[in-house]
């Protein structure tokens, strides 16, 4: 009897930790267990294009369906980062670049903004995405390299070249 009482409260304790892993009502999901994110990209001057994750998304302001996981953070689909860019309208405006980090091999996770704004009047440097971290797969030899042993070497004189000659 009590043997069927703690199994029932420990089925009754999976069922509701399993209920909490739901999606809220309305959401579109995604692929991997993923759900979509509306992100709404503006930027200073009308018209900029857009472009996420080198898909072109189209031109400000632009409604951009991002696939994150449940908690609201970037998910990892293979790059270390997600990038939205905007290239300028017309001259003496500059191109623009936000980048988020998705939590790939252990690096941080952004959470998802809402919305990302861009001004294309302001000056940004020439910017690349970071370079994703090393990862040393392989551990250094425990000794000096090369390393040839022991080894006892004698010196006797001039070689046998000399000694033909």
């Amino acid at each position: 009897m009590k043997k069927n009482l703690i199994l029932a409260a420990g089925a009754a304790v999976v069922l509701l930790a399993a209920g909490c892993a739901s999606y809220p009502p309305g959401a579109e999901r995604g692929p991997h267990g993923t759900m979509a994110f509306d992100v709404l990209v503006d930027a200073s001057p009308p018209g900029a294009r857009i472009e996420a994750n080198g898909n072109t998304a189209g031109q400000t302001p632009v409604h951009v369906k991002i696939f994150g996981n449940r908690d609201g953070t970037f998910h990892d689909f293979g790059s270390y980062y997600y990038i939205v860019r905007a290239y300028p309208v017309a001259t003496n405006q500059f191109g623009q670049m936000k980048v988020f980090w998705t939590g790939r091999d252990g690096t941080r996770r952004d959470t998802i903004p809402q919305h990302i704004y861009f001004d294309m009047s302001q000056y940004a440097p020439v910017q690349t995405p970071p370079d994703p971290p090393r990862v040393n797969y392989y551990y250094p030899p425990p000794y000096p390299y090369p390393y040839y042993g022991p080894a006892f070497r004698f010196y006797v004189g001039p070689g046998p070249y000399y000694w033909h000659h």
